[in-house]
């Protein structure tokens, strides 16, 4: 069943945007060489209990980060602990956070120093990839509509869309109704409504879209080691069109 939010509802979620975004940014701060993964998650959970925030990921299903940290060829789902960043690594942080009873999700994926210039393309087009997304984000248009544009955008660049792990709408539950691929047909899926809110999170690789499932039961990889990157942001559907909550503009 998808949840519709009342503008009450959503002007509070708003702000666990900002908070969630504002966390994004401290973390980038620390996305530089020498810096372990558990480094960065600690400031993270500093930044969130500083505001009042409670680290949505932390204990979920099981989940022993306030942040999943993926590396380079880690997809998602990254548990932060002793690996430290070098220069020309690529560092997805995607951070959850509820405040007042709400959750608001985003990701971003940040260059260490300097990369090579097709991990330079694949940020760029992963990048893309979400906000053309989020422009398909309207009332009227359907669920395929938002899949189908990340799938042609990736595609066309000759990029590996991720099938296995998908976006989700989102609310006083950390994932709700519906699922939001990153591939399908335009015209399919649940039609969009007013008062939808949803975490739309393209998740490309440089090569095949096969992953799998680390030994520590959470980090997810690419099948062929290409590095993976990961951009995502909480958007609710409006009147007005699509507001992403999860923007510091």
């Amino acid at each position: 069943m998808i949840i519709l939010k009342t503008a009450k509802e959503l002007a509070i979620m708003r702000e666990s945007g900002i908070i969630t975004a504002n966390a994004i940014k401290t973390a980038e701060k620390y996305c530089k060489p020498g810096y372990t993964t558990k480094q960065i998650a600690a400031k993270i959970e500093e930044y969130l209990t500083s505001k009042g925030a409670v680290p949505s990921f932390l204990g979920y299903r099981g989940f022993t980060g306030v942040a999943c940290i993926s590396v380079n060829d880690e997809v998602i789902h990254g548990i932060p602990g002793a690996r430290r960043l070098n220069e020309g690594d690529i560092v997805s942080v995607d951070i959850g956070s509820m405040y007042k009873g709400y959750h608001t999700d985003s990701s971003y994926t940040f260059k260490v120093g300097t990369v090579d210039p097709k991990i330079e393309k694949l940020l760029k087009t992963t990048k893309k990839c979400l906000h053309e997304a989020i422009a398909k984000s309207k009332i009227g248009n359907r669920v395929g509509d938002i899949s189908h544009t990340v799938q042609t955008i990736a595609e066309k660049s000759g990029f590996g869309v991720v099938r296995d792990y998908v976006g989700h709408g989102i609310g006083k539950n950390l994932h709700e109704s519906p699922d939001i691929p990153n591939f399908g047909a335009a015209g399919r899926g649940a039609r969009l409504m007013a008062g939808m809110t949803m975490a739309i999170e393209p998740m490309i690789n440089a090569g095949s879209e096969k992953v799998f499932r680390e030994n520590d039961g959470w980090t997810i990889k690419t099948m062929d080691g290409s590095v993976s990157a990961h951009f995502e942001h909480t958007v609710a559907i409006t009147h007005d069109g699509p507001v992403i909550l999860t923007s510091l503009e």
